[in-house]
């Protein structure tokens, strides 16, 4: 797609807009407020005596039993800051392709409390991946306009890795006495962290004890950082799930998708402020000391830990300077590693209880945006004119029963009626209710043969690139009780925007699978040999996954 810019991020404060870039001379103006408040609160003798008592570090007697840092915490150190490179770079990349973030699961434009795009122009038909906006080169990853597909494999994929990470580090952790490093075990903690604050805004440092102890203030934030925010990550990343979030209905309905992806982006906030703030002390407060600690870890001032920190610096910037171009250039070996690293995890989700009723007519999004390449033939405008009097529903393939059905005929079957959460892979939701065939009906009508593992959906638009937009789903899929063909939208034959005459509806699935303005059914044993083999248009030409319920 071609390069679009977006605009600085804006929050919504009431009915305004406020320009987050007034936050650098405004933070400016309060730190040096804080300082001078600090360097005042140092002279009263009360202050001073609150100090004494709680210098900040907490040196009981039992403290020597965890000394230093062991080398399983210093190498986990390392591979954390390593995986967070590409953790954070996609991310961001898959937040620019709807840069957009609400409290509400209806993502009505003007609505979101937070964005870095400009407000949603009136064009009728105006599309989210219109919407999406280009990040620089080496910023996202891969840094391109509309890559989510790639920016996904990288941020699944690595997260995985970052989760083992973590998992060996909690195990190790609290397998020794190193977890009282990291876990307040006193109230005295509070105030020593206040004594601490009140010293470093002073520009006066507390008194290090790092290698036997941590002060207050990095206590708490550690302890945030590695058991909450951490584990938060992991908890709103799987609240974005269609499927997770149709089978835990009862949490979904209070905490939405768009819950979850809001706070997902505040959890990506403190982990980038922790980062600034961590880095910038470990520099002012004893350079080399603190890199020997968490380098060769040793309590000293030798250059040693300097060489080791510039070594593994080296690692992260040679990763961070490589990806952008190694993806770019090989974007389907990003897809392979990433379906081999997730792939099993993405069947595994698949397997839920689908029920009907999660919601109710009062659910129903005031806005549904619109997605895709609208379909622009000469046979789809014959159709439309017409009223789709002339169109044929061709359902095909390993079946015993092939058949050609007219849009009466389709309204004439049993009907099927559910209100759903749709989730789209650039990250906005919407409720709607939807009218049609269910696809059991469909299975039964047609008799699939055994052989037949996937339902393919063809559409009368193309893709982006040209060609047949198609899509693959596993036949297993098609009894499910929220698997459906609708012909009607909120009460009304579905709009042309929205995949007039027919589209698909599968819940357990992200809605670039949902195939609009559907021609033709057809089941089949593999895909191998449609389009480029990869099982739907955008996954042969975006590098989606063929399974995508995360």
């Amino acid at each position: 797609m071609p390069t679009a810019g977006g605009v600085t991020p804006r929050i919504r404060l009431g009915r305004r807009w406020f320009n987050l870039l007034w936050l650098l001379p405004l933070g400016f103006a309060i730190l040096l407020a804080c300082v001078a408040a600090a360097k005042g609160l140092r002279n009263m003798p009360s202050v001073q005596r609150f100090i004494a008592a709680y210098p900040g570090t907490d040196l009981r007697a039992d403290r020597g039993d965890y000394l230093g840092i062991p080398a399983w915490a210093r190498w986990s150190h390392f591979f954390n800051l390593f995986l967070m490179v590409f953790i954070l770079r996609s991310g961001l990349q898959i937040l620019s392709d709807h840069p957009r973030l609400y409290w509400s699961r209806h993502c009505t434009p003007g609505r979101e409390w937070f964005r870095f795009q400009k407000p949603v122009p009136a064009e009728p038909l105006w599309t989210a991946k219109q919407d999406s906006i280009s990040l620089p080169r080496h910023v996202g990853l891969p840094g391109i306009r509309h890559s989510i597909g790639l920016a996904r494999w990288w941020h699944l994929g690595v997260n995985l890795l970052w989760l083992l990470n973590g998992l060996v580090f909690y195990v190790l952790l609290f397998a020794t006495p190193q977890w009282k490093r990291l876990v307040p075990t006193s109230w005295t903690v509070f105030p020593n962290a206040a004594s601490v604050a009140i010293q470093y805004l002073s520009l006066d440092w507390p008194k290090e004890h790092g290698w036997v102890a941590y002060n207050g203030l990095q206590l708490l934030a550690y302890f945030v950082t590695v058991f909450i925010a951490a584990p938060l990550a992991l908890v709103t990343g799987l609240g974005m799930s269609p499927a997770l979030s149709t089978r835990f209905r009862r949490i979904s309905r209070v905490a939405s998708i768009q819950t979850a992806r809001s706070l997902h982006f505040l959890v990506f906030c403190w982990f980038l402020l922790f980062i600034v703030i961590h880095v910038s002390l470990v520099f002012s407060t004893g350079l080399l000391t603190n890199l020997n600690r968490i380098g060769p870890g040793r309590d000293g001032n030798s250059w040693l830990g300097f060489w080791v920190f510039i070594g593994w610096m080296g690692v992260v910037i040679v990763g961070w300077a490589v990806a952008t171009p190694f993806t770019l250039r090989h974007p389907r070996v990003v897809q392979r590693a990433g379906r081999m690293l997730i792939g099993g995890l993405l069947r595994w989700f698949e397997h839920v209880d689908l029920r009907p009723g999660e919601y109710g007519e009062k659910d129903i999004s005031p806005y549904f945006w619109h997605n895709g390449r609208y379909p622009d033939s000469t046979e789809y405008r014959i159709l439309q004119a017409g009223g789709f009097a002339g169109y044929r529903l061709r359902v095909g393939g390993l079946v015993a029963h092939p058949v050609g059905l007219s849009l009466e005929e389709l309204r004439a079957l049993p009907a099927h009626t559910q209100i759903t959460q749709h989730f789209c892979i650039q990250g906005w939701s919407g409720v709607a209710k939807w009218t049609g065939v269910s696809m059991a009906t469909i299975c039964d009508l047609v008799e699939p043969d055994p052989r037949a593992k996937w339902v393919v959906f063809y559409s009368l638009g193309e893709g982006a690139d040209g060609g047949t937009y198609y899509d693959a789903h596993p036949v297993e899929h098609m009894r499910g009780r929220l698997t459906m063909l609708a012909y009607d939208m909120n009460d009304r034959p579905l709009s042309f925007g929205h995949g007039a005459p027919l589209r698909l509806r599968n819940e357990l699935e992200l809605g670039f699978k949902q195939v609009k303005w559907i021609k033709a059914v057809e089941f089949v044993a593999d895909f191998s040999d449609i389009g480029s083999g990869y099982g739907g248009y955008n996954q042969d030409h975006e590098f989606f996954g063929y399974r995508q319920p995360l």
